[in-house]
């Protein structure tokens, strides 16, 4: 029950996003548009911040089930440019009523746990510190963050597929090549 509220919830936050801007809409809008009170909202969510978040984090984790090795993060980076591209209006809406650094709260786990499991699969066996790792991963998130940031910025009009073969180009075997700078078996 608790998911199918939090799910009638999104679907009430994204209705009245068609309607106004996030900024104007009250957890008073919600609960009426859905149907339940006021407590219900409150015992899911202390705001509608975390509303949006949870939102955002539940369109990508569908967007990467799966997708989070070497040979598939470019499909779970395409997925998640098509969940946020189907959800326009919501993200539009979101990116304009809220901080570039609330927005990237929303972005970075996501997008990290997309670029460790490329990380933590192409490390397998070699001898590399945790910190090292996440600090490859780290770089990596922050890069495709900004990516996406920007494209948000510009409206959504470039093909996303053209983006991660952009991307994909230019992170080919890098992350091994770092992986292996870090790695204690090899002298640098």
């Amino acid at each position: 029950m608790s998911q199918t509220t939090k799910r009638a919830l999104e679907a009430s936050l994204k209705n009245l996003l068609l309607q106004k801007p996030l900024n104007k809409i009250t957890i008073n809008d919600i609960t009426e548009d859905c149907g339940i009170s006021r407590m219900t909202f409150y015992y899911h969510f202390k705001d509608i911040y975390d509303l949006v978040e949870w939102a955002c984090v539940e369109d990508a984790a569908r967007a990467l089930e799966g997708k989070k090795t070497y040979n598939t993060w470019q499909e779970g980076f395409l997925n998640i440019f098509h969940a946020v591209l189907e959800n326009k209006p919501f993200i539009m809406n979101v990116y304009h009523s809220v901080s570039r650094e609330r927005i990237e709260q929303y972005l970075n786990p996501l997008i990290r746990n997309l670029i460790l499991g490329v990380v933590e699969e192409k490390s397998a066996g070699m001898a590399v510190n945790e910190p090292d790792k996440q600090a490859i991963a780290g770089f990596y998130k922050y890069a495709f963050v900004g990516i996406m940031l920007e494209w948000i910025g510009r409206g959504m009009k470039e093909d996303p597929a053209a983006i991660v073969e952009r991307v994909s180009v230019i992170v080919h075997g890098n992350v091994a090549r770092a992986l292996e700078g870090f790695c204690r078996d090899n002298p640098v």
